[in-house]
C-alpha cells in the first residue's frame, strides 16, 4: 500500500475497525473511504455494489461484521448467519468487481471445530464438528475464507484471510448480554465495586480456556500481512497462550479492585472447552503480539472506568 492509497475500512467505528484507522493513521497514511452503518446497509447489495462503484477504494479491510458473545449467538442464530453472509458476501465481490487491489478478510477462532487438537492449527477447518451456540457465525465466517480463495483461484483477486483470537480493547462492547467474555467481566467488577456488591456471578465453571488478544496488536498483525502475505488459506492471529476463565476473573478482579466473592453459575454454557491458536505460522512469517496481557487489561480499563465515570 503506497501512503497515498485508497483504503476502504468496512466496520471502521467497531473496535477493530478502528484500531485498524490508528494503525494506518499511525503509518501516514490519509486517503480513508468511510461510510457507517446508517449511511450504507452492507447487506444490500445494490447499495454495496453502487458504493464500490463510486469510491473505487484500493485497499479494503473487511472488519464489518454481527457479532457478540455465546448468549448473542445462540439467540439470534438467523440474524448472525444472514447479516454475515451478506456483508462478507457484498464486500469481496464487489471488491473483485471494482478492482481492489487486496483485501484483508478477517474472521475468528470460532471457526474450528468445537473439539478441534490444541493448539489449533490452520490446518483444522472442517475436520469436525462445530460448537452448537456459535455455529451460524462460525458458518458464515468459514465461507468468507472460502469465498476470498475461491476469488484468487478463479479471478486471481489477492484476497486474504486473517482469523484472530478473543480480541479486547478501545471501542469494545459492554453489553452484558451481547459483549464477549472479558468485557462483560470488566463491566461486572466495575459496577459491583461501584454498588458495593459482596459477590460478582460468572457464568459456566470457569475451567474453559481461552487467549487473549489486544486489538492494537491484531491491527498491527493485520498491516503486516497486507504488506508480506499473499496466499490462499488463513492465517491464525494471537499470542499463543491461553488462560482460564477463571484465572480472567481473578485477573479483572485484582486490577479492578473488587473485594467480594467469584461465584461460578454452573448452568450457564461454557461454550468451546478451549480455543488456543497455533501461531507459529505467522511468527514464521515474521511478526508476534507485544502488548503483555495483565499491561493491556489495565489500560482498558481505565479508559472504561473513565467514560463511566464521565472523566
Amino acid at each position: 500500500m503506497e501512503k497515498q492509497s485508497k483504503i476502504y475500512i468496512a466496520g471502521h467505528r467497531g473496535m477493530v475497525g478502528s484500531a485498524l484507522l490508528r494503525r494506518l493513521q499511525k503509518e501516514g497514511y490519509t486517503n480513508f473511504v468511510f461510510s457507517s452503518s446508517t449511511e450504507l446497509d452492507l447487506r444490500d447489495q445494490k447499495a454495496v455494489k453502487a458504493f464500490f462503484q463510486e469510491k473505487k477504494p484500493d485497499f479494503v479491510f473487511l472488519a464489518a461484521a454481527k457479532v457478540g458473545g455465546i448468549y448473542a449467538n445462540n439467540s439470534y442464530r438467523a440474524e448472525f448467519l444472514y447479516d454475515n453472509l451478506m456483508i462478507e458476501s457484498n464486500i469481496i465481490h464487489f471488491s473483485y468487481e471494482s478492482g481492489v487491489k487486496k483485501l484483508l478478510f478477517l474472521g475468528s477462532s470460532c471457526i474450528y471445530p468445537k473439539l478441534a487438537p490444541q493448539p489449533l492449527k490452520e490446518e483444522y477447518l472442517l475436520t469436525g464438528p462445530l460448537e452448537y451456540t456459535n455455529e451460524p457465525y462460525a458458518i458464515a465466517k468459514i465461507a468468507g475464507i472460502k469465498m476470498c480463495d475461491a476469488y484468487r483461484s478463479q479471478y486471481g483477486c489477492d484476497f486474504i484471510s486473517a482469523m484472530p483470537t478473543n480480541l479486547y480493547g478501545p471501542n469494545d462492547n459492554y453489553d452484558l448480554n451481547n459483549s464477549h467474555v472479558l468485557p462483560a467481566l470488566l463491566r461486572k467488577f466495575h459496577e459491583a465495586k461501584q454498588n458495593r456488591e459482596k459477590q460478582v456471578v460468572v457464568w459456566g465453571t470457569g475451567t474453559p480456556r481461552r487467549e487473549f488478544l489486544h486489538v492494537d496488536d491484531l491491527a498491527d498483525a493485520c498491516y503486516f500481512l497486507m504488506q508480506h502475505y499473499n496466499e490462499d488459506g488463513l492465517v491464525n492471529i494471537g499470542i499463543g497462550e491461553d488462560i482460564s476463565i477463571k484465572e480472567l476473573a481473578e485477573t479483572i478482579k485484582q486490577i479492578v479492585g473488587f473485594d467480594g466473592e467469584l461465584i461460578f453459575d454452573s448452568t450457564k454454557p461454557d461454550g468451546t472447552p478451549r480455543k488456543l491458536m497455533d501461531v507459529s505460522k505467522l511468527n514464521r512469517l515474521g511478526w508476534k503480539a507485544t502488548i503483555p496481557f495483565q499491561e493491556g487489561i489495565r489500560k482498558v480499563y481505565i479508559e472504561y472506568s473513565g467514560t463511566r465515570s464521565g472523566t
